[in-house]
Parts: structure tokens; C-alpha cells; sequence
């Protein structure tokens, strides 16, 4: 089963190299790799997908890339969303073959673009509802938790941890005319956090995602 693994490291000419070399020595074999962040610090943050060769453990890889200077491993995890990562631009291509449903569409396929487990597209259970007050789910994927609350987001952020170790973030949906506000929440049990540039992704996803459904 295919492993994904974040690993923060000098944002220099080959820093990726080495960490490649290092997982393939450990035991990995590399399917992809995505950026994820470039950081003011000198920094970058990249997901890698990869196999591990039988009898090899995923403590072996994060233990090789740790040794190497200027590298941390921020978060391995099984990765069972498919043998590939999925990008922003697959995501729009989807969203745009049918837009009346690319709203939906989108909840579908946020969890593949970020590496999380679920999705929802909420929007408040009563006309008045304040944050944290309960939502109204209008479409999620499976996974999604009972009992979601209205965050009241007027831009994408994070969220408040829910149970059993879930990070969450969240993006408002521009309403339609008339039409009550709404908002896409996804979730990661254990982490990682979500970084500034994938709020950023979110919002931008989710603009683009209103924009073709009105088209």
C-alpha cells in the first residue's frame, strides 16, 4: 500500500535530491511528488507518495530523512486514496465536464486534492444561526462526522481540532442570490496541519468551483 509522506526542506538545488536518494536507500521506491509550500524562510514543504519494498517499515524512511541537514519529517501516513496524487488542475478539469453539479463535485474531490478524509458542504440550520451553532449538510463524502457546526468563515481558515485528533479547515461559499451562505469543510485525522497555502488552494478552489457551477 502506497505510504504520503510531508517533509519539510532547503529550498535549494538538490535538497530534493538527497531526500530521494535517502528514502530509495531506506527501503522506498517514489510514485510522485507534489510542492506544497514555499516559505519566506528559505523552506519548502513537499508531499511524496511511495511504495515501501517488503520487510521495510515507514519508521525506516522518516528515520532517513531526518538525518539529513536541514530535513524534518512533518507527517507519514498509508496514503489509500489511489496510486497517484491529485491535482488542482485535475480538479477543475472534473468540476468543469458538468456544472451544475460542481459544487458537489468539489466536496467529492477535496479530499484527494488535500490529502484528507472528508469533505462537506454545509450552510446554516436556521436563517439566524450564529458560529459554532449546528449546520445543515447539503452534500458530503462518507466519511464526514455527524453533527458539523456552522463556521461562520468569511475567508478560508483553520478550524477548531475536532474529535479523535482531526484538523479541519474550512472556505465560505459565495452565496447565490437570495440564497443562504454556505461553506466547504474538510478534515484530516492526525494531521498535518494544514499549512497557509493550502487555505489559499481551498479558496481559490472553491471561487472557482462557484464560478463554474453559474456558468
Amino acid at each position: 500500500m502506497p505510504f504520503l509522506l510531508r517533509v519539510e526542506l532547503p529550498d535549494v538545488p538538490g535538497s530534493l535530491g538527497r531526500v530521494a536518494t535517502a528514502i530509495g536507500e531506506a527501503g522506498g521506491d517514489i510514485d510522485a511528488i507534489e510542492i506544497v509550500e514555499h516559505r519566506d524562510d528559505g523552506y519548502a514543504v513537499d508531499d511524496v507518495l511511495l511504495e515501501l519494498a517488503p520487510g521495510h517499515m515507514p519508521d525506516s524512511i522518516v528515520s532517513a530523512c531526518n538525518t539529513l541537514d536541514g530535513v524534518q519529517v512533518i507527517w507519514i501516513s498509508r496514503y489509500a486514496a489511489g496510486g497517484n496524487l491529485f491535482m488542482d488542475l485535475e480538479a477543475v478539469e472534473e468540476l468543469t465536464a458538468n456544472p451544475p453539479q460542481a459544487l458537489d463535485r468539489l466536496v467529492d474531490l477535496v479530499p484527494l486534492t488535500f490529502r484528507a478524509d472528508w469533505a462537506a458542504r454545509i450552510r446554516p440550520a436556521s436563517p439566524d444561526a450564529e458560529p459554532d451553532s449546528p449546520a445543515h449538510v447539503v452534500h458530503a463524502t462518507g466519511a464526514a462526522p455527524d453533527g458539523l457546526a456552522w463556521p461562520g468563515l468569511e475567508r478560508a481558515a483553520r478550524l477548531p481540532d475536532g474529535d479523535g485528533d482531526v484538523v479541519r479547515c474550512g472556505a465560505p461559499l459565495e452565496a447565490s442570490e437570495g440564497g443562504p451562505p454556505e461553506a466547504v469543510v474538510i478534515g484530516r485525522r492526525g494531521g498535518p496541519d494544514f499549512l497557509d497555502s493550502e487555505l489559499a488552494r481551498l479558496g481559490h478552489l472553491v471561487a472557482l468551483a462557484v464560478s463554474i457551477s453559474r456558468s
